[in-house]
């Protein structure tokens, strides 16, 4: 495994990050519940980044060293408002054209949307689902970006890291998918992986909360066109090369 690794690392990582995460999940998937398979689904996302310091060190690298260089807290505070702030603004703004298409939007919710978006803002950050930003990000993007374009190594990343949520939200595994754009230009422009889990920690919620209205086939095609037309106007004002050409020194 480690001689196989080292021929093609990238490969390599995103095996093992299947290998490990389904495994974990399938339990689940075949009717466990419960304190155990909720257990389980918490440990298999971990797979991507267990998946990316097993290839590190079989490679030769320093796993130490890798995983503290993602830890990059010293950037502007335009970054974290972005990461943040972001999925706030389109999921917020989505209810003002649902409402201009007709459909009720429930101002009497807002308060609980606003808890409920803590609460859940504060869970995926720490275990439900953030935890997969070392390996997407951390280490598969820049292989891809290393080969590809980085629209083309984005579109790359979406396709594995959305196929690898097939076994917990089925036909919902195009989600991610939409999502990936927003994190490439953020992880170029500042090579920290903390800003990454924030968006990712902000996302969920912002998709599962903010959007005031009762959920119906309206609904879900909005939400479609608005994070595609969102992802459009990132590569547009970027010329398609998503924050490659203003990366932090370490990164280059």
């Amino acid at each position: 495994m480690a001689r196989w690794a080292g021929r093609r690392p990238l490969l390599a990582f995103v095996v093992l990050a299947y290998a490990i995460s389904w495994t974990l999940w399938l339990p689940g998937v075949l009717g466990v519940g419960g304190a155990p398979g909720y257990a389980l689904l918490v440990a298999g996302a971990f797979g991507p980044a267990l998946a990316a310091a097993l290839v590190i060190r079989w490679t030769g690298g320093s796993v130490r060293g890798w995983f503290r260089s993602l830890w990059r807290v010293r950037v502007p505070l335009r970054f974290y408002a972005y990461a943040i702030g972001l999925p706030v603004l389109l999921f917020g703004s989505l209810n003002l054209v649902l409402a201009a298409l007709g459909e009720s939007v429930h101002l009497d919710r807002a308060g609980d949307a606003a808890l409920s978006f803590l609460g859940t803002f504060v869970v995926v950050g720490l275990i439900g689902g953030g935890q997969e930003e070392p390996g997407w990000r951390g280490f598969a993007l820049d292989r891809f970006q290393e080969r590809h374009s980085p629209l083309a190594a984005t579109a790359l990343l979406g396709v594995v890291w959305g196929l690898w949520h097939l076994p917990l939200y089925g036909i919902g595994f195009v989600g991610p998918m939409l999502f990936v754009v927003f994190y490439t230009w953020l992880w170029n422009r500042t090579g920290s992986i903390l800003l990454c889990v924030l968006l990712h920690a902000a996302f969920t919620p912002s998709l599962e909360h903010l959007l005031l209205v009762d959920d119906n086939l309206t609904v879900d095609l909005v939400i479609l066109g608005g994070l595609l037309a969102a992802a459009a106007v990132l590569v547009l004002l970027t010329r398609g090369r998503l924050g490659y050409d203003h990366r932090p020194a370490g990164l280059r």
